[in-house]
């Protein structure tokens, strides 16, 4: 009887939700297409989304600044991630700091329902704020991985991705032409706060 039960509790999905979170240029999507590219090798069903607004690279795929990339679908709001989710094991998501805050409720569902949820996204903006639904995802996770870009200015571990160009625009999609990864003590020396 001990037996079978085991057998039935381990045949469950069982849900989670894992984030990565970091600044520009440290490495979020690439560990992203890593972990999902590891779950399409062992045959699990992979869906991925990202925002209909991050069109740098391709509009119907997530491609890492060192061009690694995955086929995705974009999509306007969070809401229809979760009309697209049938019969999946694996979902990511890119870019999660573009999504309405609710992604959280979206991610908590899928996981809920035995899915492996994958996250990546910006954990602050431009100014150093807590962007979009990143926190409460982070504080929802059964995992959070930070990762960290190197500070251009001093080599320490940047901190924050600083805007290089004149924009009072929370959403300014771009890349090194627009952003640098630097430190703390760095950032403070910019003077953006």
């Amino acid at each position: 009887m001990i037996y079978s039960e085991q057998n039935r509790l381990s045949a469950q999905k069982r849900g989670s939700i894992e984030v990565i979170c970091g600044s520009m240029f440290s490495g979020k999507t690439e560990e992203l297409i890593r972990r999902l590219k590891r779950a399409q090798f062992a045959k699990q069903s992979v869906e991925i989304f990202k925002p209909k607004i991050d069109t740098r690279y391709s509009e119907d795929e997530v491609v890492s600044h060192d061009k690694n990339s995955i086929r995705s679908t974009p999509v306007e709001s969070s809401g229809s991630i979760l009309l697209m989710s049938n019969d999946v094991d694996v979902i990511g998501i890119d870019e999660a700091q573009f999504f309405d805050e609710g992604l959280v409720e979206v991610c908590n569902t899928l996981a809920d329902q035995g899915i492996r949820v994958i996250i990546a996204g910006l954990d602050m903006d431009y100014r150093g704020i807590p962007f979009g639904p990143m926190p409460a995802l982070c504080a929802i996770a059964e995992d959070v991985y930070k990762v960290h870009a190197i500070c251009v200015r001093c080599g320490s571990l940047a901190y924050v991705s600083h805007r290089l160009v004149d924009s009072d625009k929370r959403v300014l999609l771009g890349e090194t032409a627009e952003y640098e990864p630097i430190c703390r003590d760095c950032f403070r020396e910019a003077g953006v706060r």
